[in-house]
């Protein structure tokens, strides 16, 4: 699933960049369902990263505070969020003096940087109770997330610093935000301890296909009538609030109908490609933001090609554009280990010729110093 999540947001990054205005056309129908299905990816992609962090979280031999997988994660989450301003920072600018706004915005690395903090916070905070509460507390909070979206996506965050106001408003240019998308990964992260709970049920993709399916249908078909219900038995206002713009829930849907076509079809799904392309996302979308935007020197493909592609050109280049990315990301992973000896190695040399550059230009500077107090007549006799 997070292959096909990270294939599709590249296809998606690339047409929705560089495909002209003038076929932007709602009522095309081959336009509006690819514009429908590139809306499933990030709903799908945030899921699964919680879902995976959070299964070998549990998973791992010794729990709490000793579960070795929480350092990892929290490494995790910072170099994520870490990744994600490195990839805004342009060089050129920094030379120049200047750090652009677009480096403070915050895109999809810093929310599951954020999300997977959360998980562990969540993890942490719910080790002195019952097993039951740290799923529970997981899907308490996106529950939160997800019915009060109405309420603070109005709020104001003017009054605190941009940087930090990026990861609630999209007011300033951000992409995504922590409220409500972490809320996706917090639901991976509960339906990852609903699988882990019940992983020796008999049946279990079975039964896990028809629950998927029906909970799908009901969050796609049936939650704006349950909410606009809700509205008028209790006459709270924020449930037509939800109403009038459902997207979190229908998502939800479209997440969980894919998390049954994939159980559907996991024997076609275990080939070592796409096993392959699922443990090497991150390196697939840094590849593919200095490719198409070009991360570090401003010079992408959204640079040169921006909204000036016809269908046909934008379909051929982002089938291109998805095979050299995936590439690119296949080479690195075989080459890493050897990349990295190099660079150690490399490293290791640079650090042996500075301190050797040290030791001379010490004893240049001695030499130096010793002849002017002798040509001053204050050296030492």
């Amino acid at each position: 699933m997070r292959a096909w999540a990270i294939l599709m947001m590249l296809q998606g990054h690339f047409v929705d960049g560089l495909l002209d205005n003038a076929f932007r056309d709602p009522a095309n129908a081959v336009y509006q369902t690819w514009k429908y299905f590139r809306g499933i990816t990030a709903p799908v992609f945030f899921t699964v990263s919680g879902f995976i962090f959070t299964f070998l979280l549990v998973r791992a031999p010794r729990q709490g505070i000793q579960n070795p997988r929480l350092r990892k994660g929290l490494r995790r989450g910072v170099q994520l969020i870490i990744i994600g301003y490195l990839l805004r920072t342009n060089f050129l600018g920094l030379m120049k003096g200047s750090l652009y706004p677009s480096f403070f915005l915050v895109d999809v690395l810093h929310c599951i940087g954020a999300a997977l903090l959360l998980i562990i916070g969540v993890y942490v905070l719910s080790g002195k109770w019952r097993g039951w509460a740290f799923p529970a507390l997981l899907l308490g909070t996106a529950l939160v997330l997800f019915l009060f979206e109405p309420v603070y996506k109005t709020w104001d965050y003017s009054g605190i610093p941009p940087m930090l106001a990026n990861y609630f408003t999209k007011a300033n240019g951000s992409v995504f935000t922590i409220i409500p998308w972490v809320g996706y990964a917090a639901i991976g992260g509960f339906l990852a301890m609903a699988f882990r709970r019940f992983r020796n049920t008999p049946r279990l993709y079975l039964k896990s296909i028809v629950l998927s399916l029906l909970a799908g249908v009901f969050l796609l078909w049936y939650s704006s009538p349950f909410f606009d219900w809700a509205g008028k038995a209790t006459g709270w206002e924020l449930f037509p609030m939800i109403v009038s713009n459902n997207y979190l829930f229908i998502r939800l849907g479209d997440v969980m109908l894919v998390f049954a076509a994939f159980m559907l079809l996991r024997k076609l799904m275990e080939q070592a490609l796409f096993l392959r392309i699922g443990q090497n996302t991150l390196s697939i979308y840094v590849i593919h933001f200095i490719i198409l935007y070009g991360s570090f020197t401003g010079m992408g493909l959204y640079r040169y090609f921006h909204h000036s592609l016809t269908p046909w050109a934008a379909i051929a280049g982002a089938l291109g554009f998805m095979i050299l990315c995936t590439w690119l990301a296949l080479v690195y992973d075989t080459r890493e280990a050897n990349l990295r000896t190099g660079l150690r190695q490399g490293l290791d040399t640079a650090g042996g010729w500075a301190r050797q550059g040290t030791r001379n230009l010490r004893k240049a500077l001695q030499v130096l110093w010793n002849r002017l107090l002798r040509l001053l007549g204050w050296a030492p006799r």
